[in-house]
């Protein structure tokens, strides 16, 4: 069969369900059966062909998929057990004996009621992919198939005389000699049925529970239905509570009218929406608060129910004899709906949004997951991946502070977008994207946020956001560790980044500098060479001008040394080295030096080209008129400030410049420190400490 003939079959079956609906609506007329009760008739049909109508729609847009078929099946086996029973009360009752095959019909009303309900537990178990959720509920699937079967032909057999209106007749399936059996083979059959039915639901939940993203999103909708259905339900219990057979009241009726509309129209309309249309709307939320009403009206009428059975016979018939006692003891049963109704929404949380862990339970697996991590990228990733799981939320970030920097180090879901890194103060988070952002602080210094974004239909509520604040407070120390380690990862970038371009620097000076000298002083020589014995006045010339380009390229090569390692700081140490780069400033730079004495080689480099950058940036940003460097060496520490009198500038709004940056590098590599101290028109300081020990 192709594509297209697959695509059309369900349309003319559907076209055949029609015509049997006319015949039948036909036929019930001619029997006067609509005079009985015209408020059903519309119930009926819009379950005898909302099923059918449904299964059309799907089948013809999936012919693999057997939900639509099923759904079809339901429909027609409905209608085909009313037409059944018309026809049959027209041939043996308003007409007897017009029409043919009238004991058939009969039979067929007996048994076809059994096509039409043995799908419902089949689609719990198809619902929506068309598939079992594994292989191990098969056994299922044929349990439902073989005891409505075993039903059907024991029900068939058992049945001495089939109805036909108000008329009996005898049933030529009957078997007489196996009437002793088949009464406990079919209630073997009809417990069988209702358990693998009950099977069937919990493959439905199950398959709800592991589901993820459109599937999950398709069982909701379906259960949006039967969660509507199952309130109508209740609401038709209670409403019938001590009505008599023949008795009726307009809450009763509408609850019925509802009830049978949603059966017949809401749940395969619902799932028909699920499998062709499922983001329509988003039902997460309804689903919560029909599911609540559902809950909450059950434990009311079983909380009712027990007090009744307990002390009805004691307290009711007394009471009933008091209006106010009777008064009193309504607002005592009216308060059980808060605590119930606290209940319910836990239960009506559970069966929507499933399980979620307590905040015990999200501390001890994180911790857990701590102990089993060594990767700092992955220890964030699974921190963001807890959060998430914990709260339900549509995107948990973990966002980790660098600097003046605030940076998303890991979000859940992964394939989310990560949202851009701000600017943040070290005492303050900025105002971060999401309905929730708590921060993580470890000895009063502010190392990060989790921030979680909530679905619209699942607002936050306060147990949820002790989650994430108690998951924030035993974040800290991690976070510490991971910026620390992001830190001198960074740290390490930048220094052989400054080494490169320092190796870079050099030779690009040896090759435009004293290379270039020397290439010329070697033509010169061989000029001079040349000219001792032609010329020798202007061989003298020359030479006398290759000794002063010689002296020059001396010079040259002596301040390129003194740029990798000044030979005056190794002879006389920091503060003799500071005094004569101070002295080669265009700008006057005093030099504060409190015979701080001579330290290991490291410290006295790392002070002395950190020196060099303060005097540099303050001559080319500050716009200075004086600059002081100061040295220092008290308890054990080594301290340099370059202080300039310049334009300065506001260090909460700037980051630190590659200047500034390659000193705290620098510093930092030694277990030193570095200071920024700034305000626009008030000057710029720099301090720098870091721990010596006097050289030997």
């Amino acid at each position: 069969m192709s594509r297209g003939d697959r695509s059309r079959a369900p349309w003319i079956l559907w076209g055949a369900t029609l015509a049997l609906l006319v015949a039948t609506m036909v036929i019930t007329v001619r029997n006067g059966s609509f005079s009985e009760d015209v408020p059903f008739i519309p119930i009926a049909v819009v379950v005898l062909t909302g099923y059918a109508t449904v299964g059309a729609v799907v089948a013809s847009r999936f012919p693999r998929n057997p939900v639509g078929w099923l759904f079809m099946l339901a429909g027609m086996a409905f209608l085909l057990n009313g037409f059944a029973s018309e026809y049959a009360t027209y041939t043996f009752e308003t007409s007897p004996g017009s029409l043919p095959f009238g004991r058939a019909a009969a039979l067929v009303a007996d048994t076809s009621i059994f096509f039409a309900v043995v799908p419902i537990p089949l689609l719990f178990l198809l619902f929506p992919t068309g598939t079992l959720p594994s292989p191990r509920w098969r056994p299922v699937a044929w349990a439902v198939c073989g005891f409505f079967g075993l039903a059907l032909v024991a029900d068939g057999v058992r049945s001495r005389t089939l109805d036909a209106g108000g008329t009996t007749i005898p049933n030529p399936l009957a078997i007489e000699g196996l009437q002793r059996f088949l009464g406990p083979v079919l209630t073997v059959a009809a417990l069988g049925a209702i358990g693998a039915s009950l099977a069937s639901a919990a493959a439905l939940l199950v398959r709800f529970r592991r589901a993820r993203g459109e599937e999950r999103q398709q069982i909701r909708w379906v259960a949006f239905a039967v969660a509507i259905a199952a309130f109508l339900f209740v609401a038709l219990f209670v409403t019938g509570i001590g009505l008599g057979p023949n008795e009726s009241r307009p809450l009763n009726d509408i609850s019925f009218f509802l009830f049978f509309l949603t059966i017949g129209l809401g749940i395969p309309l619902a799932a028909g929406v699920a499998i062709l249309k499922y983001r329509l709307w988003d039902l997460d939320i309804v689903l919560k608060k029909a599911a609540v009403a559902a809950v909450l009206v059950i434990l009311i009428i079983v909380a009712a129910l027990v007090l009744l059975g307990i002390v009805g016979g004691i307290v009711v018939g007394p009471l009933s004899d008091n209006p106010a006692a009777m008064l009193l003891a309504g607002l005592a049963i009216g308060l059980l709906f808060w605590p119930l109704r606290r209940v319910a929404r836990l239960i009506a949380d559970r069966l929507v949004y499933g399980r979620r862990a307590t905040p015990y339970e999200v501390l001890t697996e994180f911790s857990e997951r701590l102990a089993e991590t060594y990767s700092t990228q992955d220890v964030l990733l699974r921190m963001a991946n807890v959060l998430h799981a914990a709260t339900g939320a549509a995107t948990a970030t973990v966002w980790l502070r660098i600097g003046s920097e605030l940076r998303p180090a890991a979000w859940w879901p992964a394939d989310a977008e990560a949202p851009p890194a701000l600017r943040a103060s070290a005492g303050s988070l900025p105002e971060l994207p999401g309905d929730l952002a708590v921060e993580v602080r470890d000895q009063a210094e502010l190392l990060g946020a989790l921030v979680v974004a909530m679905p619209a239909n699942d607002p936050l509520d306060r147990s949820r956001e002790r989650v994430v604040q108690d998951l924030a407070g035993q974040a800290g120390l991690v976070l510490r560790n991971v910026r620390l380690i992001e830190e001198l990862r960074a740290s390490r970038q930048r220094l052989v980044k400054a080494q490169d371009d320092g190796r870079r620097a050099i030779e690009r000076n040896i090759h435009d500098g004293a290379q270039q000298q020397l290439v010329a002083l070697a033509v010169k020589l061989r000029l001079a060479d040349a000219m001792v014995d032609k010329d020798t006045a202007k061989a003298h010339d020359l030479l006398g001008q290759i000794q002063q380009e010689t002296s020059r390229a001396l010079q040259d090569l002596r301040d390129l040394a003194r740029g990798i390692y000044p030979p005056l700081l190794a002879d006389k140490g920091l503060a003799a080295a500071v005094e004569a780069q101070a002295r080669k400033s265009p700008v006057p730079v005093a030099v504060e030096a409190d015979s701080i004495g001579r330290f290991p080689q490291e410290i006295e480099a790392a002070v002395y080209f950190c020196v060099l950058e303060g005097l540099q940036n303050a001559l080319k940003h500050a716009n200075s008129t004086r600059t002081t460097v100061r040295l220092a060496a008290t308890d054990g520490h080594l301290t340099f400030q370059i202080a300039d009198d310049g334009r300065g500038f506001d260090t909460g709004a700037a980051a630190y410049g590659t200047g500034l940056q390659g000193m705290a590098d620098r510093l930092d590599a030694i277990g030193g420190t570095l200071e920024v101290t700034s305000a626009p028109g008030q000057g710029t300081t720099v301090t720098g400490r870091l721990p010596v020990r006097t050289a030997s």
